[in-house]
Protein backbone atom coordinates (compact mmCIF):
# COMPACT_ATOMS: atom_id res chain seq x y z
CA UNK A 1 0.00 0.00 0.00
CA UNK A 2 1.42 3.17 -1.06
CA UNK A 3 1.97 5.54 1.97
CA UNK A 4 0.37 8.75 2.53
CA UNK A 5 0.69 11.92 5.04
CA UNK A 6 -1.94 13.32 6.82
CA UNK A 7 -1.52 16.20 9.47
CA UNK A 8 -4.17 17.08 11.96
CA UNK A 9 -4.00 20.56 13.73
CA UNK A 10 -6.36 20.37 16.78
CA UNK A 11 -8.14 23.01 18.06
CA UNK A 12 -10.11 23.52 21.52
CA UNK A 13 -11.03 21.32 23.75
CA UNK A 14 -10.31 16.90 24.87
CA UNK A 15 -13.32 15.86 22.51
CA UNK A 16 -11.56 17.49 19.67
CA UNK A 17 -7.88 15.72 20.73
CA UNK A 18 -10.03 12.23 20.99
CA UNK A 19 -11.91 13.00 17.52
CA UNK A 20 -8.56 13.82 15.99
CA UNK A 21 -7.07 10.49 17.16
CA UNK A 22 -10.17 8.69 16.04
CA UNK A 23 -9.44 10.14 12.39
CA UNK A 24 -5.93 8.82 12.32
CA UNK A 25 -7.51 5.38 13.11
CA UNK A 26 -10.08 5.62 10.33
CA UNK A 27 -7.59 6.63 7.48
CA UNK A 28 -4.69 4.40 8.88
CA UNK A 29 -6.09 1.29 6.44
CA UNK A 30 -6.06 3.48 3.67
CA UNK A 31 -2.16 4.52 3.71
CA UNK A 32 -2.50 7.73 5.96
CA UNK A 33 0.56 7.69 8.54
CA UNK A 34 0.68 10.89 10.72
CA UNK A 35 2.90 13.72 10.43
CA UNK A 36 4.10 16.69 12.62
CA UNK A 37 4.15 19.62 9.62
CA UNK A 38 1.20 20.27 6.67
CA UNK A 39 4.33 20.88 4.04
CA UNK A 40 4.14 17.77 1.42
CA UNK A 41 0.60 16.32 3.52
CA UNK A 42 -1.49 14.40 1.43
CA UNK A 43 -4.65 15.49 3.66
CA UNK A 44 -4.45 17.79 6.07
CA UNK A 45 -7.41 18.26 8.57
CA UNK A 46 -8.11 21.08 10.63
CA UNK A 47 -10.03 19.72 13.45
CA UNK A 48 -11.69 23.27 14.63
CA UNK A 49 -12.91 24.68 18.04
CA UNK A 50 -16.24 27.35 17.54
CA UNK A 51 -15.86 28.03 21.34
CA UNK A 52 -13.42 30.55 21.66
CA UNK A 53 -13.14 33.98 20.40
CA UNK A 54 -12.75 35.01 16.78
CA UNK A 55 -12.36 30.99 16.17
CA UNK A 56 -13.60 31.48 12.40
CA UNK A 57 -11.40 34.04 11.74
CA UNK A 58 -8.03 31.78 13.13
CA UNK A 59 -9.46 28.95 11.16
CA UNK A 60 -9.41 31.37 7.71
CA UNK A 61 -5.79 32.81 9.14
CA UNK A 62 -4.39 29.04 9.27
CA UNK A 63 -5.84 27.96 6.12
CA UNK A 64 -4.32 31.08 4.08
CA UNK A 65 -0.98 29.92 5.78
CA UNK A 66 -1.55 26.23 4.53
CA UNK A 67 -2.84 27.14 1.11
CA UNK A 68 0.82 28.80 0.53
CA UNK A 69 2.18 24.88 0.58
CA UNK A 70 -1.19 23.16 -1.10
CA UNK A 71 -0.43 21.79 -4.25
CA UNK A 72 -2.02 19.60 -6.74
CA UNK A 73 -1.76 15.95 -4.69
CA UNK A 74 -2.95 17.42 -1.47
CA UNK A 75 -6.44 17.71 -0.08
CA UNK A 76 -7.68 20.23 2.63
CA UNK A 77 -10.58 19.31 4.81
CA UNK A 78 -11.83 22.01 7.54
CA UNK A 79 -13.46 19.68 10.36
CA UNK A 80 -14.92 19.89 13.92
CA UNK A 81 -17.45 22.80 14.78
CA UNK A 82 -16.58 26.01 13.12
CA UNK A 83 -16.81 23.17 9.77
CA UNK A 84 -20.57 22.16 11.74
CA UNK A 85 -21.57 25.84 11.86
CA UNK A 86 -19.77 28.24 9.08
CA UNK A 87 -19.89 25.02 6.04
CA UNK A 88 -21.10 26.79 3.32
CA UNK A 89 -19.44 29.91 3.92
CA UNK A 90 -16.03 28.14 4.21
CA UNK A 91 -16.96 27.15 1.36
CA UNK A 92 -17.62 30.80 -0.27
CA UNK A 93 -14.53 32.47 1.24
CA UNK A 94 -11.87 29.64 0.64
CA UNK A 95 -12.89 27.72 -2.33
CA UNK A 96 -9.61 26.14 -1.96
CA UNK A 97 -10.96 23.97 0.82
CA UNK A 98 -11.92 19.92 -0.32
CA UNK A 99 -13.89 18.71 2.54
CA UNK A 100 -16.15 20.24 4.93
CA UNK A 101 -17.11 17.97 7.57
CA UNK A 102 -18.81 18.17 10.56
CA UNK A 103 -18.00 16.69 14.25
CA UNK A 104 -21.13 13.94 13.92
CA UNK A 105 -19.35 12.97 10.10
CA UNK A 106 -16.07 12.39 10.45
CA UNK A 107 -16.74 8.32 10.32
CA UNK A 108 -17.55 8.95 7.00
CA UNK A 109 -14.15 10.56 6.02
CA UNK A 110 -13.24 7.41 3.41
CA UNK A 111 -15.92 8.43 1.11
CA UNK A 112 -15.76 12.33 1.70
CA UNK A 113 -12.02 11.70 0.21
CA UNK A 114 -12.93 9.36 -2.63
CA UNK A 115 -15.37 11.95 -3.76
CA UNK A 116 -12.83 14.96 -3.32
CA UNK A 117 -10.18 13.18 -5.45
CA UNK A 118 -12.66 12.46 -7.83
CA UNK A 119 -14.20 15.67 -8.01
CA UNK A 120 -10.59 17.67 -7.99
CA UNK A 121 -9.52 17.73 -11.21
CA UNK A 122 -13.39 18.71 -12.71
CA UNK A 123 -13.29 22.04 -10.07
CA UNK A 124 -13.74 25.17 -11.84
CA UNK A 125 -14.98 27.26 -9.20
CA UNK A 126 -15.84 27.48 -5.85
CA UNK A 127 -18.82 25.20 -4.23
CA UNK A 128 -17.49 21.94 -6.00
CA UNK A 129 -15.97 20.72 -2.74
CA UNK A 130 -17.56 18.28 -0.44
CA UNK A 131 -19.41 19.59 2.55
CA UNK A 132 -20.83 17.18 4.66
CA UNK A 133 -22.55 18.33 8.04
CA UNK A 134 -25.92 16.91 8.59
CA UNK A 135 -26.40 15.14 11.56
CA UNK A 136 -26.31 11.41 10.75
CA UNK A 137 -29.60 9.38 11.93
CA UNK A 138 -26.74 6.18 12.97
CA UNK A 139 -24.28 7.06 15.13
CA UNK A 140 -20.50 7.79 14.19
CA UNK A 141 -19.49 5.86 17.42
CA UNK A 142 -20.95 2.51 15.23
CA UNK A 143 -18.91 3.12 12.63
CA UNK A 144 -15.48 3.55 13.89
CA UNK A 145 -12.18 1.73 13.99
CA UNK A 146 -12.03 -0.86 17.60
CA UNK A 147 -8.48 -0.20 17.76
CA UNK A 148 -6.94 2.92 18.72
CA UNK A 149 -3.50 3.76 17.36
CA UNK A 150 -0.33 5.41 18.75
CA UNK A 151 -1.75 5.26 22.79
CA UNK A 152 0.15 6.00 25.82
CA UNK A 153 -0.31 5.41 29.42
CA UNK A 154 -3.28 7.90 29.49
CA UNK A 155 -5.78 8.05 26.83
CA UNK A 156 -9.46 9.40 25.82
CA UNK A 157 -12.13 7.62 25.21
CA UNK A 158 -15.84 9.86 24.45
CA UNK A 159 -18.61 8.24 26.56
CA UNK A 160 -21.56 10.82 25.42
CA UNK A 161 -21.63 13.68 23.09
CA UNK A 162 -24.15 17.24 22.05
CA UNK A 163 -26.21 19.21 24.83
CA UNK A 164 -29.99 19.93 25.93
CA UNK A 165 -28.98 22.55 28.36
CA UNK A 166 -29.06 25.41 25.84
CA UNK A 167 -27.02 28.00 27.80
CA UNK A 168 -27.40 31.38 26.23
CA UNK A 169 -23.76 31.82 25.40
CA UNK A 170 -22.48 28.33 24.44
CA UNK A 171 -23.04 26.73 20.56
CA UNK A 172 -22.33 23.19 21.46
CA UNK A 173 -25.94 22.52 21.25
CA UNK A 174 -25.94 23.72 17.02
CA UNK A 175 -22.77 22.35 16.73
CA UNK A 176 -22.84 18.67 18.13
CA UNK A 177 -26.29 18.50 18.22
CA UNK A 178 -28.75 16.78 21.12
CA UNK A 179 -27.23 14.77 24.08
CA UNK A 180 -26.26 11.13 23.11
CA UNK A 181 -24.82 8.44 25.59
CA UNK A 182 -23.02 5.35 24.53
CA UNK A 183 -23.94 2.09 25.37
CA UNK A 184 -21.59 0.84 28.52
CA UNK A 185 -20.66 -2.42 26.86
CA UNK A 186 -19.29 -0.61 24.03
CA UNK A 187 -17.42 2.10 26.61
CA UNK A 188 -16.09 -1.01 28.42
CA UNK A 189 -14.50 -2.95 25.52
CA UNK A 190 -12.59 0.36 24.25
CA UNK A 191 -11.43 0.41 27.50
CA UNK A 192 -10.54 -3.25 27.88
CA UNK A 193 -8.32 -2.61 24.40
CA UNK A 194 -6.80 0.27 25.75
CA UNK A 195 -5.86 -1.42 28.94
CA UNK A 196 -4.21 -4.30 26.85
CA UNK A 197 -2.23 -1.84 25.37
CA UNK A 198 -1.22 -0.32 28.21
CA UNK A 199 -3.12 2.27 28.64
CA UNK A 200 -3.31 3.18 32.55
CA UNK A 201 -5.26 5.99 33.07
CA UNK A 202 -8.02 7.11 30.90
CA UNK A 203 -10.26 10.26 30.86
CA UNK A 204 -13.81 9.82 30.27
CA UNK A 205 -15.23 12.32 27.80
CA UNK A 206 -18.08 14.53 26.79
CA UNK A 207 -19.62 17.77 26.40
CA UNK A 208 -21.69 16.94 29.38
CA UNK A 209 -19.96 13.48 30.73
CA UNK A 210 -21.97 13.56 34.18
CA UNK A 211 -25.91 13.74 32.11
CA UNK A 212 -24.83 10.22 31.12
CA UNK A 213 -27.00 7.73 30.84
CA UNK A 214 -26.15 4.93 28.44
CA UNK A 215 -28.07 1.66 28.37
CA UNK A 216 -26.45 -0.95 30.44
CA UNK A 217 -25.17 -4.80 29.82
CA UNK A 218 -28.79 -5.75 30.88
CA UNK A 219 -30.53 -2.91 29.05
CA UNK A 220 -31.35 -0.74 32.34
CA UNK A 221 -29.92 2.67 32.22
CA UNK A 222 -26.53 3.47 33.65
CA UNK A 223 -25.30 7.40 34.97
CA UNK A 224 -21.84 8.12 35.43
CA UNK A 225 -21.42 6.66 39.01
CA UNK A 226 -22.29 3.22 37.82
CA UNK A 227 -20.29 3.34 34.30
CA UNK A 228 -17.61 4.42 36.80
CA UNK A 229 -17.97 1.18 38.99
CA UNK A 230 -18.20 -0.58 36.27
CA UNK A 231 -14.89 0.45 34.34
CA UNK A 232 -13.20 0.09 37.46
CA UNK A 233 -13.12 -3.97 37.62
CA UNK A 234 -11.02 -3.98 34.53
CA UNK A 235 -7.37 -4.75 35.61
CA UNK A 236 -4.74 -2.95 34.65
CA UNK A 237 -6.29 0.32 34.87
CA UNK A 238 -5.04 2.78 37.73
CA UNK A 239 -6.82 6.23 37.01
CA UNK A 240 -10.46 7.43 36.06
CA UNK A 241 -11.23 10.82 35.18
CA UNK A 242 -14.57 12.59 33.09
CA UNK A 243 -15.10 15.80 31.83
CA UNK A 244 -16.75 18.25 31.29
CA UNK A 245 -19.64 18.13 33.75
CA UNK A 246 -22.38 20.20 34.56
CA UNK A 247 -23.38 21.25 37.73
CA UNK A 248 -27.35 19.91 37.79
CA UNK A 249 -26.11 16.32 36.68
CA UNK A 250 -23.75 15.94 39.52
CA UNK A 251 -25.98 12.81 41.59
CA UNK A 252 -25.38 11.49 44.92
CA UNK A 253 -24.44 8.11 43.20
CA UNK A 254 -21.46 10.19 41.06
CA UNK A 255 -20.51 11.81 44.52
CA UNK A 256 -20.27 8.30 46.46
CA UNK A 257 -18.22 7.05 43.95
CA UNK A 258 -15.41 10.01 44.45
CA UNK A 259 -15.61 8.19 47.88
CA UNK A 260 -15.62 4.57 47.51
CA UNK A 261 -13.77 3.72 44.18
CA UNK A 262 -10.25 3.93 44.30
CA UNK A 263 -9.14 4.61 40.78
CA UNK A 264 -11.29 7.32 40.46
CA UNK A 265 -8.94 10.47 40.76
CA UNK A 266 -10.14 13.23 43.79
CA UNK A 267 -9.91 16.54 41.06
CA UNK A 268 -13.08 17.52 39.67
CA UNK A 269 -13.73 20.31 36.64
CA UNK A 270 -16.97 21.44 37.57
CA UNK A 271 -17.78 24.56 35.45
CA UNK A 272 -19.81 27.26 37.50
CA UNK A 273 -19.32 29.94 34.60
CA UNK A 274 -20.20 33.02 36.99
CA UNK A 275 -20.69 33.63 41.18
CA UNK A 276 -23.59 35.77 40.33
CA UNK A 277 -26.82 34.50 40.39
CA UNK A 278 -28.49 36.93 38.20
CA UNK A 279 -25.64 36.06 35.70
CA UNK A 280 -26.04 32.64 36.17
CA UNK A 281 -30.03 33.38 35.05
CA UNK A 282 -29.30 35.18 32.35
CA UNK A 283 -27.00 32.23 31.09
CA UNK A 284 -29.35 29.68 31.72
CA UNK A 285 -27.38 27.76 33.57
CA UNK A 286 -30.35 26.45 35.64
CA UNK A 287 -28.45 26.48 39.14
CA UNK A 288 -27.33 28.93 41.73
CA UNK A 289 -24.36 29.97 43.50
CA UNK A 290 -25.74 28.29 46.39
CA UNK A 291 -26.18 25.18 44.72
CA UNK A 292 -22.90 24.90 43.32
CA UNK A 293 -21.36 25.33 46.26
CA UNK A 294 -23.82 22.53 48.13
CA UNK A 295 -22.37 20.35 45.52
CA UNK A 296 -18.75 20.89 46.61
CA UNK A 297 -19.43 20.69 50.09
CA UNK A 298 -21.31 17.20 49.57
CA UNK A 299 -18.35 16.57 47.84
CA UNK A 300 -15.36 17.26 50.72
CA UNK A 301 -18.18 15.43 52.71
CA UNK A 302 -17.22 11.77 51.24
CA UNK A 303 -13.69 12.89 49.88
CA UNK A 304 -11.76 15.28 51.63
CA UNK A 305 -8.98 15.81 49.56
CA UNK A 306 -10.99 16.49 46.34
CA UNK A 307 -9.55 19.84 44.24
CA UNK A 308 -11.42 21.41 42.15
CA UNK A 309 -11.04 23.47 38.63
CA UNK A 310 -13.87 25.75 36.84
CA UNK A 311 -14.58 27.39 33.93
CA UNK A 312 -15.21 30.99 34.32
CA UNK A 313 -16.93 33.85 31.29
CA UNK A 314 -16.32 38.03 32.15
CA UNK A 315 -18.14 40.03 30.81
CA UNK A 316 -21.59 38.45 29.87
CA UNK A 317 -23.84 40.72 29.02
CA UNK A 318 -25.62 43.28 31.86
CA UNK A 319 -23.07 41.95 34.54
CA UNK A 320 -22.24 44.66 36.92
CA UNK A 321 -19.81 45.49 38.82
CA UNK A 322 -21.36 43.58 41.83
CA UNK A 323 -21.95 40.48 39.49
CA UNK A 324 -18.09 40.33 39.23
CA UNK A 325 -17.16 40.75 42.66
CA UNK A 326 -19.61 37.60 43.08
CA UNK A 327 -17.69 35.77 41.31
CA UNK A 328 -14.30 36.91 42.72
CA UNK A 329 -16.25 36.22 46.31
CA UNK A 330 -17.11 32.50 44.51
CA UNK A 331 -13.36 31.69 43.77
CA UNK A 332 -11.95 32.95 47.26
CA UNK A 333 -14.42 30.46 48.68
CA UNK A 334 -13.36 27.52 46.42
CA UNK A 335 -10.20 27.93 46.37
CA UNK A 336 -9.43 26.19 42.84
CA UNK A 337 -6.40 23.75 41.96
CA UNK A 338 -7.23 25.09 38.44
CA UNK A 339 -9.07 27.03 36.53
CA UNK A 340 -10.14 28.38 32.86
CA UNK A 341 -11.21 32.23 32.44
CA UNK A 342 -12.83 34.16 29.43
CA UNK A 343 -13.68 37.16 28.22
CA UNK A 344 -17.43 36.66 26.78
CA UNK A 345 -17.36 36.92 22.76
CA UNK A 346 -20.57 36.47 21.29
CA UNK A 347 -21.76 33.68 19.27
CA UNK A 348 -23.44 33.75 16.32
CA UNK A 349 -26.53 32.34 16.48
CA UNK A 350 -27.00 32.39 20.30
CA UNK A 351 -29.16 34.15 22.07
CA UNK A 352 -26.14 35.92 24.01
CA UNK A 353 -25.23 37.50 20.95
CA UNK A 354 -29.02 39.30 20.71
CA UNK A 355 -29.19 40.52 24.81
CA UNK A 356 -28.91 44.27 25.54
CA UNK A 357 -26.24 45.45 27.49
CA UNK A 358 -23.33 43.89 26.11
CA UNK A 359 -19.88 44.77 28.33
CA UNK A 360 -17.65 47.47 26.75
CA UNK A 361 -14.02 45.67 25.64
CA UNK A 362 -11.99 46.88 28.34
CA UNK A 363 -14.12 46.27 31.17
CA UNK A 364 -14.06 42.95 29.98
CA UNK A 365 -10.10 43.13 29.85
CA UNK A 366 -9.48 44.71 33.18
CA UNK A 367 -12.10 42.07 34.95
CA UNK A 368 -10.40 39.29 33.42
CA UNK A 369 -7.23 40.50 34.95
CA UNK A 370 -8.22 40.81 38.42
CA UNK A 371 -9.80 37.29 38.44
CA UNK A 372 -7.28 35.49 36.17
CA UNK A 373 -4.60 37.55 38.93
CA UNK A 374 -6.66 35.66 41.76
CA UNK A 375 -6.90 32.12 40.02
CA UNK A 376 -2.87 31.98 39.15
CA UNK A 377 -2.70 32.78 42.74
CA UNK A 378 -4.74 30.56 43.80
CA UNK A 379 -2.90 28.17 41.51
CA UNK A 380 0.15 28.50 42.69
CA UNK A 381 -0.41 28.19 46.06
CA UNK A 382 -2.11 24.92 45.64
CA UNK A 383 0.93 23.46 43.86
CA UNK A 384 2.93 25.07 46.80
CA UNK A 385 1.27 22.70 49.05
CA UNK A 386 2.38 19.83 47.20
CA UNK A 387 6.16 20.62 47.84
CA UNK A 388 7.31 18.05 50.15
CA UNK A 389 4.88 15.64 49.83
CA UNK A 390 5.55 12.10 47.86
CA UNK A 391 3.15 12.20 45.29
CA UNK A 392 1.75 9.02 42.82
CA UNK A 393 2.73 10.51 39.34
CA UNK A 394 2.07 8.05 36.28
CA UNK A 395 4.93 8.93 33.97
CA UNK A 396 3.12 9.28 30.29
CA UNK A 397 5.31 11.29 28.47
CA UNK A 398 9.29 12.28 27.61
CA UNK A 399 10.74 15.75 29.24
CA UNK A 400 12.07 18.50 27.30
CA UNK A 401 15.46 17.44 28.18
CA UNK A 402 17.50 14.22 28.00
CA UNK A 403 16.73 11.57 31.01
CA UNK A 404 14.19 13.40 32.18
CA UNK A 405 10.36 11.98 32.04
CA UNK A 406 6.81 13.77 32.69
CA UNK A 407 4.25 12.88 34.76
CA UNK A 408 0.84 13.68 36.24
CA UNK A 409 -0.40 13.19 39.74
CA UNK A 410 -4.02 12.70 40.41
CA UNK A 411 -4.91 16.29 40.39
CA UNK A 412 -3.49 16.69 36.20
CA UNK A 413 -0.05 18.56 37.05
CA UNK A 414 2.50 18.23 35.50
CA UNK A 415 5.98 16.71 37.41
CA UNK A 416 9.14 16.57 35.95
CA UNK A 417 11.64 14.21 37.14
CA UNK A 418 14.85 12.70 36.47
CA UNK A 419 14.20 8.49 35.30
CA UNK A 420 14.91 5.89 33.59
CA UNK A 421 13.25 5.40 30.27
CA UNK A 422 11.81 1.92 31.49
CA UNK A 423 9.59 3.38 34.58
CA UNK A 424 7.86 5.56 31.10
CA UNK A 425 4.05 4.10 31.55
CA UNK A 426 4.74 3.35 35.48
CA UNK A 427 3.36 5.37 38.69
CA UNK A 428 6.19 5.74 40.83
CA UNK A 429 6.38 7.89 43.91
CA UNK A 430 7.96 11.20 43.93
CA UNK A 431 8.89 13.88 46.36
CA UNK A 432 7.74 16.96 45.20
CA UNK A 433 10.57 20.00 45.60
CA UNK A 434 10.02 22.76 44.00
CA UNK A 435 6.51 24.23 42.28
CA UNK A 436 5.91 26.14 39.67
CA UNK A 437 2.59 28.08 38.55
CA UNK A 438 1.99 25.29 35.78
CA UNK A 439 4.35 22.14 36.80
CA UNK A 440 6.16 20.73 39.62
CA UNK A 441 9.55 18.87 40.04
CA UNK A 442 10.66 16.12 42.00
CA UNK A 443 12.66 12.92 42.78
CA UNK A 444 11.30 9.73 42.69
CA UNK A 445 11.51 7.35 46.25
CA UNK A 446 9.47 4.56 44.97
CA UNK A 447 8.94 2.26 42.23
CA UNK A 448 5.67 -0.04 42.31
CA UNK A 449 3.31 -1.23 39.45
CA UNK A 450 0.47 0.42 41.26
CA UNK A 451 0.54 2.70 43.31
CA UNK A 452 -3.20 3.69 44.98
CA UNK A 453 -4.41 7.17 46.75
CA UNK A 454 -2.74 10.59 45.90
CA UNK A 455 -0.05 10.55 48.25
CA UNK A 456 2.28 7.75 50.20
Amino acid sequence: MVQKKLYIKTYGCQMNVYDSGRMADILKPLGYVLVDTPEGADLVILNTCHIREKAEEKVYSDLGRIRLHKDEKMLLAVAGCVGQAEGAEIMRRAPYVDIVLGPQTYHRLPEMIARAERSRDKRDGPGRGVLDVEFPVESKFDHLPQDHTNVGPSAFIAIQEGCDKFCTFCVVPYTRGAEYSRPAQAIYEEAARLVEQGVKDITLLGQNVNAYHGESPNGQEWGLGRLLEHLASLSGLERLRYMTSHPRDMDEELMVAHRDIPQVMPFLHLPVQSGSDRILEAMNRKHTRKHYLEIIKKLWDYRSDIALSSDFIVGFPGETEKDFEDTLSLVQEVKYAQAYSFKYSPRHGTPGALMDNQVPEEEKAERLARLQELLNAQQQAFNDACVGQTMAVLLDRKGKQDGQLLGKTPYLQSVYVEASPRLFGQCVGVKIEKAFSNSLTGTIVTVEEVLKGHTL
